[in-house]
């Protein structure tokens, strides 16, 4: 498995390169797996939270990059300037991965929620294997961008259970400025729709509770929404379920983003915006899934330097990559 790394064509990328070698990609990773921080998350859907919450593992790490990324301090790697600049996180083995997962299960997590691994895949299937032969059987969570091959995804189709892909956009040119990735919108809805398969395939009658798409709504570029919200309906409305996000928060880093020639959204979703979209919905039938109401302020953006990046309503600390301690 750990194969894939020596010419690495996990993500749409297809670098090419050798992680084993210690070679970094777009992703600006080797092939160690290593973490930010993992959490108790009290902010992810429903369903996801429940009573105990989503033990939520931050990977570090990015294969696409976005320029207004919220989880910058991790996902952020050599593809920003030359590779000079890794985020922030610690490596960990299959072992540490299955012992975090454990901590994560015993503090009262519903599941184990992958955030950011796709590029990853073949070090957290070892991790998956280690948690389970450690006694961790709560149903783990694929938290992604998107961006992914079906080929990838397959690997995964034993390990994974539930799956919260975004659709960031379906507009080749808001791709290309924002995630330097113009196949974005083919990719993942060939990805979404590899996901959806593999889990009518497991559990015909359970599947479309088992993946929720989200979009997360950009300030001035409410038409990518729009785009967004007929595909869905006209592909997927019955086969998975909407999580509409209205939480676009400017990000303002020192770091270069993926594209320094284009200027993101620098103001929050407004309100005349966000009761368009809330209209689109009625129009489009969309009326399963979950929908944020309208969000402004920064106060809850994460500060991945600290032990709880969230606030302690919103998150519980298991283990962080400063004191690997869980």
């Amino acid at each position: 498995m750990l194969d894939l790394y020596k010419s690495c064509k996990l993500c749409p990328r297809n670098c090419g390169i050798n992680r084993l070698a210690g070679e970094t990609g777009f992703c600006g990773e080797t092939a160690e797996l290593r973490i930010g921080a993992a959490v108790i998350h009290k902010g992810e859907e429903p369903p996801l939270v429940g009573t105990g919450g989503s033990g939520t593992i931050f990977i570090s790490g990015c294969s696409l990059g976005c320029a207004f990324c919220q989880n910058y301090q991790l996902s952020e790697g050599g593809h920003l300037s030359g590779g000079a600049r890794t985020g922030l996180g610690k490596p960990v083995s299959p072992d540490e991965f299955a012992g975090i997962c454990a901590a994560l299960r015993d503090k009262g997590a519903e599941n184990i929620n992958i955030v950011t691994g796709s590029h990853a895949v073949p070090a957290l299937i070892k991790g998956f294997i280690a948690a389970r032969k450690a006694g961790v059987n709560i149903p783990a969570l694929w938290n992604s961008s998107g961006y992914e091959s079906p080929q990838v995804l397959e690997l995964l189709k034993d390990h994974v259970d539930i799956y919260l892909p975004d659709l960031k956009t379906l507009d080749s040119e808001i791709a290309q400025n924002f995630f330097n990735a113009p196949d974005y919108p083919e990719t993942a809805k060939t990805a979404i729709l590899k996901m959806i398969d593999m889990l009518e395939e497991k559990s015909p009658e359970y599947a479309r509770e088992k993946i929720i798409v989200r979009h997360l709504v950009l300030p001035g570029l409410l038409e990518s929404t729009r785009s967004v919200l007929r595909w869905f309906a006209d592909n997927i409305k019955n086969r998975a379920l909407l999580s509409l996000m209205t939480q676009y928060t400017p990000v303002y880093r020192h770091s270069p983003t993926p594209n320094k020639n284009i200027d993101i959204p620098n103001r929050f979703l407004s309100e005349e915006e966000y009761n368009t979209v809330m209209k689109w919905l009625e129009e489009f039938n969309i009326e399963d899934g979950f929908c944020q109401e309208l969000v402004t302020g920064s106060n809850w953006l994460p500060d991945f330097k600290l032990i709880n990046p969230f606030s302690s309503e919103l998150s519980v600390p298991v283990w962080h990559f400063s004191t690997s301690r869980t």
